[in-house]
């Protein structure tokens, strides 16, 4: 990388700079490069701000979702990534899935296991470790309440059934939804998954507060329960 010759920013024509491109062009004009480039500002002793950008975005196949998972300590191992250009790389692509989080919309009703993974891809996409969340149901399977129940590790969490089934009372839920990620991208259920399944399902019956599903999500696809007959 120390060979590579390249310009700066500002050595090039004010409409290819990443700025003045956006205030000439607007927003949609830049690449994903010259937008990270405004974020860190300046690039290495040999690498413009784009070119570093460039590089950055090849390590991860040009793929902001796995952009997104970089750390801050990962970015750092970057020539020319300090820890606050490495913060602002981090800050921009969670304000950008938060964005998507916010979007103003209608209470969710839930008709298939594919509604849940498309609820829950704002909490869940690009996480590294694991987090249960439970859905809190009415009478027509409209969303009352997307509640986190706990995170845990890179292969585990735990789901407490009295703090599960407690906020079910609270919420006046007629039926529940249990949802949590695998960070690995394995869409197979673990023995603890299946066990933890058929407890809080046995539960549910009792209280008359039916589990309807239980589902594995990850980046690329996920796992129902009901859909597979285990519930």
């Amino acid at each position: 990388m120390d060979d590579y010759r390249s310009i700066r920013i500002s050595a090039l024509a004010e409409e290819d700079r990443p700025r003045e491109k956006l205030l000439l062009r607007g927003k949609a004009q830049l690449t994903d490069a010259e937008l990270i480039a405004i974020l860190i500002g300046s690039g290495s002793r040999n690498l413009s701000a784009v070119d570093l950008s460039k590089y950055i975005l090849q390590s991860v196949n040009n793929d902001l979702a796995q952009l997104a998972r970089l750390s801050v300590n990962d970015l750092k191992k970057f020539k020319g990534i300090g820890e606050a250009k490495a913060i602002s790389i981090v800050s921009a692509l969670e304000l950008g899935r938060r964005r998507k989080g916010a979007e103003p919309q209608k209470k969710a009703k839930i008709t298939s296991s594919a509604d849940v993974y498309a609820l829950m891809r704002p909490e869940l996409l690009d996480e590294a470790v694991e987090y249960f969340y439970v859905l809190f149901l009415n009478r027509s399977n409209v969303v009352i309440k997307k509640q986190l129940i706990s995170q845990g590790g890179t292969s585990a969490t735990i789901a407490d059934p009295k703090l599960i089934f407690k906020f079910g009372m609270e919420y006046l839920a007629s039926a529940i939804i249990l949802v949590h990620n695998h960070p690995s991208g394995n869409l197979k259920p673990s023995s603890a998954d299946i066990s933890l399944t058929k407890r809080l399902c046995l539960v549910g019956k009792n209280l008359e507060l039916p589990v309807l599903d239980h589902v594995i999500f990850t980046d690329v696809g996920y796992f129902s329960f009901a859909d597979e007959s285990m519930i």
